[in-house]
Order: C-alpha cells, then structure tokens, then sequence
C-alpha cells in the first residue's frame, strides 16, 4: 500500500510560509527560496544574538569613557584603580550608575581616585 504525502507536504509548506511572512518577492511563494531564505534568517538570528551582546558591552564602555573623561581620567586607568581598590562592578551597573544615578557614580569616582 503506498503512502499519500499530499497533506503532509502541505502543512510542512504551510509552516514555512508562515515563518516567510512579510519576506519579499518568491522567498514567501516558493518552497525552495522559502527554505533557503529561512536558513539564512536563522543564521543571521544567531549571529545576531552574538552581536547583541558585543553591542551592550561597547555601549557601556562608551558611556563609562565619557563619564571618566570629562572628570579627568581615561578609561583605562579608570578600570586600572578599580582593580587596585578591589572594586568589582561590572560594566552594565556602571554605565547604569553613569547614566541614572550620576551621585553615586562620582561618590565611586572620587573613591576610586583617592586610592592612589
């Protein structure tokens, strides 16, 4: 006895379709650019999520080395006396502190300055 596959294939089709919409010209109409298009997307997804991350980090750099500068420190040193006076802050909180609550982060600042 053989196996129909007409309604299999068609709802496999029909996912993919789903997952294409809003994608442009045939990579939403036709099943072999639709895969080929929805491949693509998910190593793009992936690469991005990778990238998010890259992004945040410099982000914060940047919000930190400006804060710093215009209190008359580099970046570089800044990170330095940190390390020195033990203080583990990561990046996010800092630029957090930097950005919502600029006391706190001169209190840290003249902390941070004064060990040396």
């Amino acid at each position: 006895m053989r196996v129909k596959r007409g309604t299999t294939s068609r709802a496999k089709h029909n996912k993919l379709f789903r997952a294409n919409k809003g994608y442009r010209m045939t990579k939403r109409r036709l099943t072999s650019a639709a895969t080929e298009a929805y491949l693509h997307a998910g190593e793009y997804a992936y690469a991005g999520r990778k990238n998010r991350k890259r992004d945040f980090r410099e982000l914060w750099i940047t919000r930190i080395s400006e804060a710093v500068k215009t209190r008359g420190l580099s970046y570089s040193s800044f990170v330095h006396k940190l390390k020195e006076a033990n203080i583990t802050l990561d990046r996010k909180t800092m630029a957090n502190l930097v950005v919502e609550d600029p006391d706190v982060f001169d209190a840290l600042f003249e902390h941070v300055k004064s060990v040396n």
